[in-house]
């Protein structure tokens, strides 16, 4: 067993960048940005007014002053301010030649096209040109998931279909006679296969497409046949099941016999020790546990960084140091150990469940924690490293 940090080193270390695509604005919400973007003008374009009021000479706010424009925004102003002058201005209009000053609308009175300030003092109230971004400057970097904010951006700057990364295709077989399709009740000795449908929405929750290439079957063409299919048309395989010492586990098998280059076929932690990886042609390879927790758990920590690597993504899955909310002790301490928890109130609580085939339990958290091999407790208040879900 290698231990699950040369395990992830060894999967990140074989990624290599998709290609990109140039997709409109609104279809890059979500995905991989693959380019650095810059602003093609100044913003504010121009100086504009902050607010509804009246555009003057500062000089000039304390005397009364003749109105003798009226600028809407979108418009531009066609008379320059003299002195004893002003212009009334929408929010958002180009600031006239000759005004310095804006004067909020609230904070005069007018009189037959004449105004006079009533306070004491009035901001300028001007946004000024390129006081926000420069024509030229970096505005949204590469590597980012763009965020609707990240929208705004690019429409601000006119690009209109933005380089973005392609998503990985991924594979997913499940293996085992035992296992039946959700929409079938299962006989006596089968279950339902959840693992699948569980990979299919992490997959697309991590931005990558997901092809469910079916259940293979307990015997080795079976099991062949489907890896050798997916292999044609996917980036990654996730098989699910067969990796272990059973009599009918032949995924390990088949991986060598197809030429796969397996890098490490089991980790020194719990859930997940069986997990099998292995690249071919540029393409990987994973053969995770069958029990849903275990696959669910292996996915997050060690496929999805792979998958997001993959897309030349330069922000890290973020980790949250909380308190823990009750002392927690763990009985075997020989392996690192991923626990799933609860994060309430500011404080996390670790999710009780009966094993890795425990999947309803995994309703509950929100995120994962780890012990360290030999670490078998945490005390109430501790600070703890967490990853959310």
């Amino acid at each position: 067993m290698i231990t699950f940090e040369e395990a992830l080193k060894i999967v990140i270390n074989s990624a290599k960048e998709t290609s990109f695509e140039n997709v409109g604005t609104l279809e890059s919400l979500n995905r991989i940005l693959a380019e650095d973007i810059y602003s093609d003008m100044n913003m504010p374009p121009f100086d504009k007014s902050a607010v509804d009021g009246y555009a003057c000479k500062k000089e000039n706010i304390f005397n009364e002053m003749d109105l003798i424009e009226i600028i809407p925004a979108g418009k531009k102003p066609l008379k320059k301010i003299y002195s004893g002058q002003c212009s009334k201005i929408m929010t958002g209009a180009m600031l006239p030649e000759g005004a310095d000053c804006i004067i909020m609308v609230e904070d005069i009175v007018e009189n037959k096209n004449k105004i006079k300030f009533i306070k004491e003092f009035t901001n300028t109230n001007i946004c000024f040109k390129a006081e926000d971004i420069h024509k030229g400057d970096l505005v949204l970097n590469k590597g980012i998931i763009i965020r609707p904010q990240d929208i705004a951006i690019l429409a601000s700057v006119g690009k209109v279909n933005p380089k973005v990364s392609c998503k990985p295709k991924i594979g997913i077989i499940s293996t085992g006679d035992e296992l039946v399709e959700p929409d079938i009740t299962p006989e006596l000795s089968q279950i339902r296969n959840s693992n699948a449908w569980q990979l299919i929405a992490q997959i697309q929750k991590s931005g990558a497409v997901a092809n469910y290439k079916g259940i293979a079957l307990d015997t080795k063409e079976s099991t062949f046949e489907k890896i050798t299919n997916a292999l044609t048309n996917n980036d990654i395989i996730i098989l699910t099941g067969g990796v272990s010492m059973g009599d009918f586990d032949y995924v390990p098998e088949i991986m060598k016999e197809i030429g796969v280059n397996i890098l490490f076929k089991s980790i020194a932690v719990q859930p997940g020790r069986p997990t099998v990886f292995g690249t071919k042609d540029n393409k990987y390879i994973f053969g995770l546990p069958g029990n849903p927790v275990s696959s669910f758990i292996q996915f997050e920590m060690l496929v999805k960084p792979l998958i997001i690597k993959m897309m030349g993504c330069t922000e890290e899955i973020p980790i949250l140091n909380i308190p823990i909310g009750v002392d927690y002790t763990r009985k075997k301490a020989e392996r690192k150990s991923f626990i799933p928890v609860t994060i309430k109130n500011g404080l996390l609580f670790p999710v009780s469940y009966n094993g890795s085939a425990h999947i309803h339990s995994y309703a509950f958290a929100n995120g994962i924690i780890w012990m360290e091999k030999g670490q078998s407790e945490i005390k109430k208040g501790e600070i703890i490293s967490v990853r959310q879900l």
